[in-house]
């Protein structure tokens, strides 16, 4: 019988060009929680444990290793730890459907810029913030976990197009400070 063996969608890729670097992340189990029109007070208390909470929009809750991120109305993903249930919602294993990059440096805002429809100014989108937006052509989750540190949850399927994209980004970026 054939053995399987799990690969991460890019190989543990990592770039780093002029003031970003450009890396995929493990961030581990991501569950998804679709609360059931009566489920926020019973699937809080079963998030307590892990000392989270359902989201407010556009933010996230983290817990040492665990992490809930808006994605929708009534809806999160759960990431860095596995449940298999949780009453007033439905939960759905999505770890293999997703890749994470991380994009940090002085220049990531001005790489995603270029790719997001979003005002990423610490002011409009502080550390703990959350969006669903397109990556250029490309559904995505941003997440900003520091000042100038963001995490994208995109599509395995895409992750190569989100890499590429973002990359061709950061050259675009590298190379007018060059310029200047």
């Amino acid at each position: 019988m054939p053995e399987l063996i799990a690969k991460s969608a890019l190989d543990g890729r990592q770039l780093t060009l002029g003031g970003v670097t450009l890396a995929e992340v493990d961030v581990g189990p991501i569950t998804s929680v679709a609360l059931y029109p009566w489920g926020a007070e019973p699937a809080n208390k079963g998030l307590n444990p892990l000392g989270l909470a359902m989201p407010g929009p556009n933010q996230m809750q983290t817990n040492g290793a665990a992490r809930i991120v808006w994605t929708g109305r009534d809806q999160a993903f759960l990431l860095g730890v596995s449940v298999s249930t949780l009453e007033g919602a439905a939960v759905t294993d999505q770890s293999g459907g997703w890749t994470c990059l991380s994009l940090s440096g002085p220049a990531s805002i001005d790489v995603l810029a270029r790719l997001l429809p979003l005002d990423l100014r610490l002011a409009a989108f502080a550390i703990g913030g959350a969006a669903r937006a397109p990556l250029n052509h490309m559904s995505a989750v941003i997440m900003r976990t520091g000042v100038t540190t963001f995490e994208l949850l995109v599509f395995r399927s895409m992750a190569r197009t989100a890499w590429h994209e973002l990359s061709d980004a950061a050259q675009a970026v590298t190379a007018r400070a060059v310029m200047r």
